[in-house]
């Protein structure tokens, strides 16, 4: 029964990791696309979101179908489901530029690059929490800090993007970009969230 237990142990945290491995690799190459916007980035960042999501669709069939799993089957696939979401939004980010036409700011590109920070300490949370627990709170504590810049960052870009707003074009504009700061600042949220469950599975079992 141990030995079962441990091969399990195994393929859970094997497909977190890859799920979090696939999001920390969406992240770049949303940065590169918010850089320098080229078709041939974007259709990379779609083939990875759909990647992402075969891969979570794998981890939820191992999870109805297994008995034992090596902390609570609840938090599996709440972490599952939020480092998911941080690509689906990195996803959204993409094409709401492409809908909207609207040029990516700077702003953008310095949130971005704080989620990519973030999504790596969640990866490396995931690498640790078997047989280093304390490590891999350590690293979910990273990410939530890192989380709370962003959130700075996207009130700064929501107040310079309604500075000067005093011809209808501009404040089209302004709404086209909020749009897409509102994305970045969901795939925040549940970055954040990813790390509390990670915190919580520590706390759980040790």
């Amino acid at each position: 029964m141990l030995k079962l237990f441990k091969k399990r142990r195994n393929i859970f945290i094997a497909r977190i990791h890859e799920q979090a491995s696939l999001t920390l690799e969406g992240m770049d190459i949303l940065i590169a696309y918010l850089s320098k916007p080229d078709q041939t980035l974007a259709d990379q960042l779609t083939a990875k979101e759909k990647e992402a999501d075969e891969a979570r669709r794998i981890l939820i069939d191992e999870l109805n179908r297994t008995f034992i799993t090596p902390f609570d089957r609840e938090d599996i696939f709440s972490l599952s489901r939020a480092i998911d979401d941080v690509l689906d939004y990195a996803y959204s980010t993409m094409t709401e530029i492409v809908i909207f036409k609207v040029k990516p700011t700077e702003y953008m590109v310095k949130i971005s690059t704080l989620l990519r920070d973030a999504t790596f300490e969640i990866l490396k949370a995931v690498e640790c929490l078997q047989e280093h627990p304390g490590v891999a709170a350590e690293h979910a504590h990273r990410a939530k800090k890192i989380e709370n810049n962003v959130e700075k960052l996207y009130r700064e870009a929501l107040a310079e993007m309604f500075h000067d707003t005093d011809d209808v074009k501009t404040i089209v504009r302004a709404m086209k970009l909020r749009e897409v700061y509102r994305h970045l600042s969901n795939a925040a949220d549940r970055g954040d969230e990813a790390a509390n469950v990670l915190a919580d599975i520590v706390v759980k079992t040790t």
